[in-house]
């Protein structure tokens, strides 16, 4: 890896963390682009570049996170998440992480999911009252969406945000409570790998983990608010065509 690849890759992880179009599959298909070699350094820093997006989640909603209701809501939500990805982390990081086929599909079936998701929630409509509408059962069925993301590919924004409109929560407070449950999330799954891979680490191994962490953080606040803009006239059907593309446009160039 070198700067100037550091820099793209962070710009990758913040522009996609927050969008239901997989910010993991996006870094393991840009990473292919750029003909970096597929290390078990490169599978730490597509996972450790998360703390950007999370940064940019505290520094938007630091007031949110003094919420002790909200709080104990999103600990509910990460509980599932956490266990099953806790218990599948080498399976995930062995064999899913850096996989281009299982990313591919996991696109493809993604956007066809959001599609059509879309067409058959259009009539409905939900009325709510900002994240305190969402319920404990609820949290935790969520957090249950949240754990499908650990196939690399399948979107952890996405995952959450079509579980809670399937739940009947409506489609900003979702959008929302996405990001917040992010922050325990990216957390744990970033604490983790350093944790088992830092001593592996050279200097210039954190410098590059430093620089896609900064152009992280700062695309991610960008995608951020143009997410909240955007939900509130707009379905995900765009980001369904857009998967599909994706996936054929990659599948053409690269295989």
């Amino acid at each position: 890896m070198d700067f100037l690849s550091s820099v793209i890759l962070g710009i990758v992880e913040g522009v996609t963390e927050f969008l239901p179009v997989s910010s993991t599959g996006h870094l393991v298909l840009a990473s292919q682009l750029l003909s970096i070699p597929k290390t078990e350094f490169l599978k730490s820093f597509e996972i450790t570049i998360q703390m950007g997006g999370i940064t940019a989640v505290v520094f938007l909603y630091w007031k949110s996170f003094l919420n002790l209701e909200l709080i104990k809501k999103l600990a509910v939500a990460f509980v599932p998440t956490g266990i099953i990805g806790l218990a599948l982390y080498k399976v995930v990081k062995e064999y899913l992480l850096g996989n281009s086929y299982v990313v591919l599909w996991s696109l493809a079936l993604g956007g066809l999911a959001l599609i059509l998701f879309e067409l058959w929630y259009k009539d409905r409509v939900v009325h709510g009252d900002g994240v305190k509408e969402i319920t404990y059962k609820q949290s935790f069925l969520v957090g249950l969406f949240q754990a499908l993301a650990i196939i690399p590919g399948v979107s952890r924004s996405g995952a959450t945000i079509l579980g809670g409109l399937f739940l009947g929560v409506t489609r900003a407070t979702i959008v929302e409570f996405s990001f917040l449950l992010a922050v325990p999330t990216l957390a744990a799954a970033t604490g983790l790998d350093l944790l088992k891979s830092y001593s592996s680490f050279s200097l210039a191994d954190f410098e590059f983990l430093a620089v896609g962490f900064i152009f992280s953080f700062i695309t991610a606040i960008s995608a951020i608010r143009f997410m909240l803009k955007y939900v509130r006239n707009h379905t995900f059907i765009a980001f369904g065509i857009y998967r599909l593309v994706v996936a054929l446009l990659f599948w053409v160039i690269v295989f």
